[in-house]
């Protein structure tokens, strides 16, 4: 099924029209990845620096999408490591890392994000395709990327952070709802009122339909 989705750049998420297939990130245990964890239990610093390495990416990515700008973001992405370090010996090692320190993440930025009151508006990547080509492209992208902007400032919180974990990261529905914390339902709902916003949203730039 065709849909909005969003799209991970380096400039950070982005929105483009894709056919999404749900692609689930869990999976089974990684033994190497546990034998860090457990080391990193034992208070082996080197080894939580592995998966800090492993993990920076997705963690800061995941923070941008609830706040507004790279620089906090950085800082959300901080907070989670460290409340991932001092909370190892909470960790069921018998489950996958990345949920429970997504979960973490997740909470750390939006935690930054009452704190200082941020309005999230998504950056968009500069090579947002436009489908419709003509003598004013680049205005009508420009107009295209501030209305996906304020789009995704209107969503709800959870839908923002559903959205973006489903379409940017790749997460299947119940590892949203594991990291998240609610019934997969929950997840599939919130994806589905986000991605209808945001169509909605996009309809006037691109002659769709509601």
């Amino acid at each position: 099924m065709t849909a909005i989705a969003l799209t991970s750049t380096a400039a950070g998420p982005g929105i483009e029209l894709v056919a999404r297939q749900e692609q689930p990130i869990t999976g089974t245990l990684d033994p190497a990845e546990g034998g860090l964890v457990a080391a990193a239990k034992d208070g082996d610093q080197d080894a939580f620096g592995t998966l800090v390495d492993r993990y920076s990416g997705v963690v800061r990515r995941v923070a941008r999408s609830i706040l507004e700008n790279g620089f906090d973001a950085d800082d959300a992405a901080q907070d989670a490591f460290l409340l991932a370090w001092r909370n190892l010996d909470r960790f069921d090692t018998r489950r996958p890392f990345r949920p429970w320190l997504m979960r973490i993440t997740v909470n750390a930025a939006t935690d930054l994000y009452r704190r200082r009151k941020v309005r999230h508006a998504g950056a968009l990547p500069e090579t947002l395709e436009d489908q419709a080509a003509g003598p004013d492209r680049e205005t009508d992208r420009s107009l295209l990327r501030q209305r996906l902007s304020e789009a995704l400032s209107e969503l709800s919180e959870r839908q923002r952070v559903a959205v973006t974990m489903f379409d940017a990261e790749g997460y299947s529905h119940a590892d949203i709802a594991e990291i998240m914390d609610v019934p997969v339902g929950t997840v599939r709902s919130l994806v589905f009122h986000a991605r209808r916003a945001l169509r909605k949203a996009l309809a006037p730039y691109r002659g769709g339909s509601t």
